[in-house]
C-alpha cells in the first residue's frame, strides 16, 4: 500500500470515540496514526495498519 505522509486514512473499525478517518504521521517500518475526531495518536506496525485500513481518502 502507497502511503505518504498527511494521507487521510478510513479504517475498517471505528475509534471508540466514533472516529473512523485519520491522519498518516509517520510512515516506515512503524505507521503513526491520528484521530481526526478526538486527536488520539497512536502508532501500530506497518502489516498491522494496513490490515485495519479500508481505503485512502482523496485531498478534498
Amino acid at each position: 500500500m502507497d502511503l505518504k505522509l498527511h494521507d487521510k486514512v478510513e479504517l475498517k473499525k471505528p475509534h471508540p470515540c466514533g472516529g473512523k478517518v485519520w491522519e498518516v504521521l509517520r510512515v516506515g517500518m512503524d505507521i503513526k496514526l491520528r484521530c481526526l475526531t478526538c486527536g488520539r495518536e497512536l502508532m501500530a506496525p506497518r502489516s498491522k495498519a494496513e490490515k485495519g485500513i479500508r481505503k485512502i481518502l482523496p485531498d478534498g
